[in-house]
């Protein structure tokens, strides 16, 4: 906690201090928008993602270099998706096309903006793609293990594109594309796997130990089938759970109003706490993952959000006890944290 209050976060500011510069000069006036919102209300999404530069060693600058660039495409290609002007899928493919391209150093960027009326960002979202292909360019073994990550980043796109379309076809599409993988993990429901692919860590995690010069064929593997879908899934249920007013205000999709009652709600936020544990039991650096899982219980339990939902803020307590001592400690330890930054 010391290294990540008095290193990583100092960091994590710096970088995302340049990119709202460039942000504040976008000439198109929506797109600046969303660009300056998604930094300014999606930063602790940069925060809890460059903790994994500890694994990069030497080069934890680097991984968080990569970390910020790559989580504010994502962030911002959320609030253009969800906030914006277009619900055309195509557009939401070609904006994910960036996603894709940051993520493959051998790729030619693009104009992400064809399929839509707004157009002049003044490059900002090519050099966020061109920072992610700079960092990754300099690892020499990159390519064993690029698909893991390109078919993390894959998943995570078609969750974006389908779940942001016209509302009456949103539940169809996510219903159909599980299909395709139902089989394969029979345990989870539709809005489950989806709520999985929505997390960017297992790609985080990757490049760290990759930067480190750790990364293996094999531990990718490891990192992928560890990671997906239970501690990304975790990652994003509990995203969910702190926004259901939100969304329910905003008449957004939220996939934890799928559930058949609060009970259900709650065992399986348990289910996924208990697979998540034993999953991180099967990577090396056991204790940091295991840090992480405890992190986000901690983390997003303890936003001001939780505190103002009934029902929801008695599961969160007993998902906190569920969770152990570990997770009371970042709890408890991030509400300070968040009263002193004056978020309560």
């Amino acid at each position: 906690m010391k290294s990540v209050y008095q290193k990583i976060f100092p960091q994590v500011n710096r970088e995302l201090n340049y990119w709202k510069k460039r942000a504040e000069k976008i000439p198109n006036r929506e797109l600046r928008t969303q660009a300056l919102a998604s930094i300014k209300d999606k930063k602790f999404h940069c925060q809890g993602g460059s903790v994994y530069s500890v694994l990069a060693g030497d080069r934890w600058e680097e991984a968080i270099r990569f970390i910020v660039a790559y989580q504010t495409i994502s962030d911002y290609l959320d609030n253009l998706c969800d906030r914006s002007t277009s619900l055309d899928p195509k557009d939401f493919r070609m904006l994910h096309q960036s996603m894709e391209d940051a993520l493959t150093p051998s790729n030619q960027v693009k104009n992400y903006y064809q399929l839509r009326e707004e157009q002049d960002d003044g490059n900002y979202l090519i050099d966020l793609v061109i920072t992610c292909q700079d960092v990754l360019r300099q690892i020499d073994n990159y390519p064993m293990f690029e698909s893991y990550i390109l078919e993390l980043e894959a998943l995570y796109s078609d969750l974006q594109v389908h779940k942001h379309v016209k509302h009456e076809e949103r539940i169809p599409r996510l219903e159909e594309w599980f299909q395709s993988y139902q089989q394969k993990w029979p345990m989870l429901s539709w809005y489950e796997f989806s709520a999985c692919t929505g997390s960017t860590l297992g790609i985080f995690c990757m490049t760290s130990y990759a930067l480190n010069g750790m990364i293996t064929e094999n531990l990718a593997k490891t990192i992928y089938d560890s990671y997906f879908p239970y501690l990304q899934g975790l990652h994003i249920m509990l995203d969910y759970f702190i926004d259901q007013e939100e969304d329910r205000i905003e008449g957004d999709l939220n996939f934890c109003n799928y559930y058949e009652n609060e009970q259900e709600l709650e065992e399986r936020l348990i289910y996924f706490v208990e697979q998540t544990n034993a999953q991180v039991q099967k990577l090396p650096d056991q204790t940091f993952h295991e840090m992480v899982q405890h992190g986000l219980v901690g983390l997003y339990l303890a936003d001001p959000k939780v505190k103002k939902m009934d029902k929801a803020y008695e599961i969160a307590k007993r998902l906190i006890k569920a969770s152990g001592r570990r997770s009371q400690f970042f709890h408890w330890n991030i509400k300070i944290y968040n009263r002193l930054a004056g978020r309560y």
